[in-house]
């Protein structure tokens, strides 16, 4: 039942974690790096719980795009930039991307809608949160690094199975609409926040961190994050009330 005032109530057992990204962000993938990074030196890592949110970048995009000034034309054209300008953007991230040991091939990448991709990990995560990031991995190294087309049922399918995803769940959400509402959510959700860019971090409902940040920004979040989360309640006053045990 209700406690007395002054007294303090449980202590909360674990931090959530809630990260807003898209597949076709290389920013969101250098960030769920860093963001691993700072996990394996966190003295309670064992009490992180991590989700991974919908974000689409492109809502509007086809299910395949062609690139016909490769990966750098387009982000000349996006940003009104010069074709060299936008090379350097794709040096740039390559090699960011490198130093946290990943391989960013921009020749390789088809870009497309990423809506059912993003199915497919709230299925993972209808699983358990290890499966959806382990399909979250998948997803963004076939996409950045193997040229997966990731607007592709079938290519999308091939890597889910890949991942450990049940080939008859995986069939069911391509065929149709399930999940569809959840990413929805999620996206509605991130207007409600205010984030208009990913990666974002909630972490404990509480805390947000913008961006792909150094992994000790990243460390220093969590900590934070767990001190706020694991902040006895304190009860102001105690009055009538019910509890299992009856009502007094």
């Amino acid at each position: 039942m209700c406690g007395r005032a002054g007294t303090t109530l449980s202590r909360v057992s674990n931090l959530h974690v809630d990260v807003w990204s898209d597949i076709a962000c290389p920013w969101c993938y250098v960030g769920k790096r860093r963001l691993e990074a700072a996990l394996a030196a966190f003295p309670h890592r064992e009490h992180v719980q991590v989700r991974w949110r919908a974000f689409e970048l492109d809502p509007r995009a086809p299910r395949a795009r062609d690139l016909p000034d490769g990966y750098a034309g387009r982000l000349a054209a996006k940003y009104g930039a010069t074709r060299a300008q936008g090379d350097a953007m794709v040096r740039r991230m390559t090699d960011v991307a490198a130093a946290e040991g990943l391989d960013f091939r921009f020749d390789r990448i088809r870009p497309g809608n990423t809506f059912d991709a993003h199915r497919l990990l709230h299925a993972a995560g209808e699983v358990d949160l290890t499966r959806q990031d382990a399909l979250k991995e998948r997803l963004m190294r076939a996409y950045f690094t193997d040229g997966l087309a990731i607007g592709d049922p079938d290519a999308l399918a091939e890597v889910a199975i890949d991942a450990g995803l049940d080939d008859a769940l995986v069939r069911e959400v391509l065929g149709g609409d399930r999940f569809a509402d959840d990413v929805r959510a999620d996206e509605h959700e991130a207007h409600a926040l205010g984030i208009t860019g990913v990666p974002f971090f909630v972490l404990g409902g509480r805390l947000g961190v913008s961006g792909a940040q150094p992994i000790e920004v990243m460390g220093g979040a969590l900590a934070k994050g767990w001190e706020l989360a694991s902040t006895a309640l304190e009860t102001f006053a105690d009055g009538a009330a019910c509890g299992p045990d009856g009502c007094t």
